[in-house]
């Protein structure tokens, strides 16, 4: 069955199971234009930072460019409310680049199929050397990553592996091609505690511009993908759009609507959001819209006001000097000494990355910064001794 059919069988499937309609209609249905058009001033930027439950429109409020007029208060609540929710905490992970190989044309990324670079799938071996170097790095939470490849990096691939990385780590994560419900109970069965799949953009022109073969041409499989997360019972699901593709702002509302939705109807689950920029990769497009530091703070600040207890990720996309400035105030998880390629830890240490980091310390030295930050870095999510309860 070929991924056309299996969405047809999903869609359907989804259609007359779910009672509450998918993403994608809601997306289909929602006028953004009124909020897009929204001007505020001083007193209903004031009213959106410390609305009790913040909606759409107050998220729009805080979008606006009249709220980055104020963004030292926007900057304060912010950081009130991750104290308030988080603590001192945060959250250190690695990802782990299981394979390039990939069967997506996207243009702005460094994994594209038409790129000619050297492809590789790592092996049980190979990934358990990978793994072995990121625990002695420090990291007990380990992101696994891949090309978008379902027949050679697959279910059967993930069943294969999985098992291998499970007892390894007290959290794993994942972020590949988007799958079935069925297929995220089962993965959830194998010991995947998080799934995140990135929108990239929710304009469905941009969306057609930048994918231009293989299955993430399909904006609606893609779109509903964390509806399906939602019916398997995944812990915890990780929504972000790719900053630099098309209108932030536009971007960043509908990912807010997508949040409300997940939350109203999965409201077991757990939510993280990360807004990664545009960086260079071989073959790479440049950003078709430039967002800048202060637009970046402005969003994170937005959402951490929109959703005070929703997990705020940070990659080593960014700069050390924004990283240390963001993480005592909304940033809720970070990684650090990321390798993009699949083998960057051990294995091949050369390959070429998806895209290339800009933060380059050691997990060792970014836990110190955290401290000098009156910060506790957190390594472990779960410890063996309390067992692994699986959710109602």
């Amino acid at each position: 069955m070929n991924h056309h059919q299996v969405e047809t069988a999903a869609s359907n499937s989804e259609q007359t199971t779910f009672s509450q309609p998918l993403f994608s209609d809601v997306l289909a249905q929602t006028d953004f234009t009124e909020l897009q058009l929204i001007t505020a001033d001083q007193s209903r930027v004031l009213q959106a930072l410390y609305a009790k439950t913040p909606d759409l429109t107050d998220l729009a409020v805080l979008l606006s460019p009249q709220a980055k007029l104020m963004l030292p208060e926007l900057i304060a609540r912010a950081a009130e409310l991750t104290r308030q929710h988080f603590g001192a905490a945060r959250q250190l992970f690695a990802p782990l680049y299981m394979s390039n190989l990939c069967a997506n044309e996207c243009t702005y990324c460094g994994f594209s199929m038409s790129q000619a670079v050297k492809r590789r799938v790592l092996q049980s071996e190979e990934l358990l050397l990978e793994a072995e170097a990121v625990k002695a790095l420090g990291h007990d939470q380990l992101l696994l990553v891949a090309g978008e490849h379902d027949r050679k990096v697959g279910m059967d691939y993930f069943r294969r592996q999985v098992p291998l990385l499970r007892p390894l780590f007290s959290r794993l994560m994942l972020e590949v091609q988007p799958l079935s419900s069925s297929d995220y109970q089962e993965l959830k069965q194998l010991g995947i505690d998080t799934v995140l799949v990135y929108q990239e953009t929710y304009q469905p022109l941009a969306y057609q511009q930048y994918h231009l073969k293989g299955n993430k041409t399909d904006m609606r499989w893609r779109l509903n993908c964390p509806d399906r997360l939602g019916v398997a019972g995944m812990d915890k699901i990780g929504l972000g759009i790719l900053l630099g593709l098309a209108d932030w702002r536009l971007d960043a509302l509908a990912l807010g609507l997508h949040l409300r939705h997940l939350q109203q109807h999965y409201w077991r689950s757990h939510y993280s959001v990360a807004f990664p920029r545009l960086r260079p990769c071989s073959g790479g497009v440049e950003p078709a819209v430039l967002v800048g530091d202060a637009e970046l703070v402005q969003l994170y600040c937005a959402f951490r006001i929109f959703a005070p207890e929703l997990e705020l990720i940070l990659s080593t996309r960014e700069n050390a000097r924004l990283r240390d400035l963001l993480l005592p105030l909304m940033i809720t998880s970070l990684s650090a000494g990321s390798k993009t390629q699949p083998g960057g830890y051990r294995v091949a240490p050369q390959a070429l990355q998806q895209f290339s980091i800009d933060d380059e310390r050691s997990p060792a030295q970014m836990a110190e910064v955290m401290v000098s930050l009156g910060l506790q870095p957190v390594w472990t999510n779960w410890h063996p001794a309390f067992g692994r309860g699986e959710a109602q």
